[in-house]
C-alpha cells in the first residue's frame, strides 16, 4: 500500500487506479470485522438446545446467550463516536477485535450458563464497536464519490452473515459441538488483527485527545436503550406482558426522553448527536435504517422457524434452505454500490425494496410455498432485494454529513438499526405466538399462522418505501 495513505487523513493523493486498489484492500480488511459481528448474532441460534444440555441449564437461561449479546451491542454502540474522536478509529477497531477474540475463546471454554452469558456480554461489547467503527473508517477514507463502491464491499456480510450463520452453525454442531460456535471466531479475529495493523490507515489527524465523555448522556442513553431492548425482548417472549415488562419499557422511554432533552441543550459533544437529524437527508436515511433493521432481523427470526415447524426441516436443512437468499445478496451487493455512485440512491433503494417485498409475498399466501422450487426462487429474489437496498442506504447516511461527523453518523445508524431489529422481532414474535395459539381453537394449521405473520412482515417491508421515495435522485457530487 502506498505510504501516503497511512500518513494523510482523510483523502490521500493517489492516482485513481492506486486509490481504487487501496480502498479495496481497506474494505477487505474491515469486512472481516463485519463478518465476525454479524455472523455471531445468528450462528448461535441453532445451538441453544445443545448448550443448555451441555451446561446443565434451562432454555429460559440459555436464551440470554443471544439476548445478552444484543443488549451489549445496544449499550456500547452510542460510545463508538466518542471513542473514535478520543483515541482514533484504527485503535478502537483493533481493540474491539481483540476484545471480541478474547471473549470468543472464553465463551468456548465456559463452564456454566452464567459464565457463558457473561462472556457473551463481552462479545457484544466488541461486536457492537467493530461494525460502526469499521464503517466510519471506510466512509472517512473513501469520500463521497467512492463511498457507494466501498460500502458495496463492506456491506456484503451484512446481508450474508445473518443468513449463513445458521448454515455454519448447523455444520459445526454436527461435526464439532456447540463450543466451536464461538471458537471458530478466534482464527478469523487473529487474521483481521494481523492485516489491519499493516493496511488500515492511521487517523491521528482526526483525534482530539482532550475530548471528554458525555457523562450525563452515558448514564441516560445506553441505559435507556438497554431497558427498551430488554423490555421488547421480554414482550416478544410473552405476548401478555406483566407489570415488570411495562415498568421496564416505561423506564427506557423516560431515560431516552431525558437524553433527548440533554443532547439538544448540552454544549459538549453529545454521546449520540441528535442535531444530525436537522438535515433532511440524514433523517430520511435514519428512518429507513430503522425500518430496514426491523424488516431484516424479524424475517431472519421467522424464516428458520417456518422451515423447521412447517416444512419439518432440521436446523442444518433450514440453514441450507436459506442459501438462495445469500446467493442473491452476494451477486447484487457489489453492483448496487456502483449503481449508487452513478445514479444516486433513490432508484436503487426503491428497486431493492420492491424485490424484497415480492420475495416475501409467497410466504404470506394461505397456500404457503409448496415444493422446493418456489421457496428457493422467492428467497433468491428477496436476497437480491436486500443486497440492493443495503449499500445505497448506508451511503445515503454518510453523503449528507461532513467527513468529520462520520463517527457520529455511524453510531446513530447502528443504534437505529439494532433497535429497529428489536422492535420488529418483538412485534412479529408476538403476532406469531398469538396466531399459533389460535390455530387449535379455529381448526387452522401452523402454516396459516405463519402466513398471517408473514403478511405483517410484508407490510413492514412495504413501509420502507415511504422514506426511500424521498431519497435524492442523483449521485453525490453530480449535477
Amino acid at each position: 500500500m502506498d505510504p501516503t495513505l497511512a500518513r494523510r487523513d482523510p483523502a490521500p493523493r493517489l492516482s485513481p487506479e492506486r486509490l481504487e486498489a487501496a480502498l479495496v484492500r481497506l474494505g477487505s480488511v474491515l469486512v472481516l470485522g463485519a463478518v465476525l459481528a454479524q455472523l455471531d448474532a445468528t450462528i448461535v441460534t441453532v445451538g441453544l438446545g445443545p448448550m443448555a444440555d451441555g451446561l446443565g441449564t434451562s432454555m429460559a437461561t440459555v436464551q440470554w446467550v443471544s439476548a445478552g449479546y444484543l443488549l451489549a451491542v445496544a449499550f456500547v454502540a452510542p460510545l463508538s463516536g466518542w471513542l473514535q474522536t478520543r483515541y482514533g478509529g484504527k485503535r478502537v477497531w483493533l481493540a474491539s477485535v481483540a476484545l471480541f477474540l478474547t471473549a470468543s475463546a472464553l465463551s468456548g471454554l465456559a463452564w456454566s450458563g452464567t459464565s457463558l452469558i457473561a462472556f457473551r456480554l463481552l462479545q457484544g461489547v466488541g461486536g457492537g464497536l467493530m461494525q460502526p467503527v469499521g464503517q466510519s473508517l471506510a466512509a472517512r477514507h473513501a469520500g463521497p464519490q467512492r463511498i457507494g463502491r466501498l460500502v458495496g464491499i463492506i456491506t456484503v456480510p451484512v446481508s450474508l452473515a445473518p443468513i449463513l450463520g445458521p448454515v455454519l452453525g448447523g455444520a459445526l454442531l454436527q461435526g464439532a459441538g456447540w463450543r466451536w460456535l464461538f471458537l471458530v471466531n478466534v482464527p478469523v479475529a487473529l487474521l483481521a488483527l494481523a492485516l489491519a495493523a499493516r493496511i488500515v490507515p492511521c487517523d491521528t489527524g482526526t483525534r482530539d485527545t482532550s475530548a471528554r465523555p458525555d457523562g450525563i448522556g452515558l448514564a441516560l442513553l445506553p441505559t435507556g436503550l438497554a431497558a427498551l431492548v430488554y423490555g421488547l425482548a421480554q414482550y416478544g417472549q410473552d405476548p401478555g406482558p406483566g407489570p415488570a415488562q411495562g415498568v421496564t419499557l416505561t423506564a427506557g422511554a423516560v431515560l431516552l426522553a431525558g437524553y433527548a432533552a440533554h443532547a439538544l441543550r448540552t454544549r459538549r459533544t453529545p454521546l449520540l448527536d441528535l442535531r444530525l437529524f436537522a438535515g433532511r437527508g440524514f433523517t430520511l436515511a435514519a428512518i429507513n435504517t430503522f425500518l430496514l433493521g426491523a424488516t431484516l432481523y424479524s424475517s431472519m427470526m421467522l424464516l428458520p422457524l417456518y422451515f423447521t415447524q412447517v416444512k419439518g426441516a432440521s436446523a442444518l436443512q433450514a440453514g441450507l434452505m436459506l442459501a438462495p437468499q445469500a446467493l442473491g445478496s452476494a451477486l447484487i451487493t457489489p453492483l448496487a454500490g456502483r449503481l449508487t455512485d452513478r445514479h444516486g440512491p433513490r432508484t436503487v433503494v426503491l428497486a431493492g425494496i420492491t424485490l424484497t417485498v415480492l420475495g416475501t409475498l409467497p410466504f404470506a399466501l394461505d397456500g404457503g410455498t409448496p415444493g422446493q422450487l418456489l421457496p428457493a426462487a422467492a428467497l433468491f429474489v428477496r436476497g437480491v432485494g436486500l443486497g440492493a437496498v443495503l449499500p445505497p442506504n448506508v451511503a445515503a447516511t454518510y453523503t449528507c454529513v461532513d467527513r468529520s461527523r462520520a463517527p457520529a453518523a455511524t453510531s446513530a445508524r447502528t443504534v437505529l438499526n439494532r433497535v429497529g431489529g428489536s422492535v420488529g422481532t418483538a412485534l412479529l414474535a408476538t403476532l406469531l405466538h398469538s396466531a399459533l395459539a389460535g390455530t387449535a381453537a379455529h381448526g387452522a394449521t401452523a402454516e396459516s399462522a405463519y402466513a398471517h405473520t408473514f403478511r405483517w412482515a410484508l407490510a413492514l417491508g412495504a413501509l420502507t418505501l415511504l422514506p426511500a421515495a424521498r431519497y435524492p435522485r442523483r449521485a453525490p457530487g453530480k449535477d
